[in-house]
């Protein structure tokens, strides 16, 4: 796979480690992002992968609401001293954080949380679409798993693209703070309430409302 000046640029957003150490880390793996990553910490380059495994117990707990109360979000992130939690840029990332899960409404922090069941239960629904298509079982079933990676992808937060700019991650995000603060910081957990939210009444693009809000801030 060609190693290309994005994926150079991407790699060093996400692990602060310098360009030519990524260039190599990148080639090394034949482009794969996330044992670069796991190269990067191997060889001790990666300043913000370094950082990622220190305690955070401090941090806030912030709430957005948007639309006059007809949606709600309280989300934790921690950092490791009551000093980066006052910092603009940790509170900045707080904020848009919790924009994010108000727009994209996310099931879980990161990907690892899915559980077995849910996965099963979206497999399910989605074998029964893919049927109807008459296609072979083989070609069912591969399709299916594509489209059960991309879903566990859209309900992780860390997994979605930024609402504010689609070609960046939220755990890129998180990374280049962390990078930047010199602190870890780990979004722990989050609720978010939709009024009305399993009655039945009209529904609305509230994704699109709250992108278009954010846009005008």
């Amino acid at each position: 796979m060609e190693v290309t000046a994005t994926m150079i640029k991407d790699l060093r957003e996400r692990t602060g480690a310098g360009m030519a150490d990524c260039k190599k880390a990148l080639v090394e793996v034949s482009g794969d992002m996330e044992k670069a990553i796991d190269y990067l910490r191997a060889k001790g380059l990666a300043k913000a992968a370094k950082k990622a495994g220190r305690e955070a117990t401090e941090g806030a707990v912030v709430s957005y609401i948007h639309g006059g109360g007809r949606i709600g979000v309280l989300v934790e992130i921690n950092c490791e001293t009551d000093f980066v939690a006052r910092n603009d840029d940790f509170v900045a990332f707080t904020r848009e954080v919790a924009l994010q899960i108000a727009a994209m409404n996310p099931q879980f922090v990161r990907k690892e949380e899915v559980s077995e069941d849910a996965i099963a239960r979206e497999r399910e629904v989605l074998l029964t679409k893919a049927k109807e298509t008459g296609k072979p079982e083989p070609v069912i079933q591969k399709m299916v798993d594509g489209q059960i990676s991309k879903w566990i992808k859209e309900v992780s937060l860390l997994d979605q693209s930024w609402v504010k700019n689609p070609d960046k991650t939220i755990e890129q995000m998180q990374q280049e703070l962390i990078s930047k603060i010199g602190e870890n910081i780990k979004i722990r957990r989050f609720v978010r309430f939709e009024l009305g939210e399993g009655l039945e009444k009209k529904k609305e693009d509230f994704a699109a409302e709250v992108a278009r809000a954010a846009g005008q801030a």
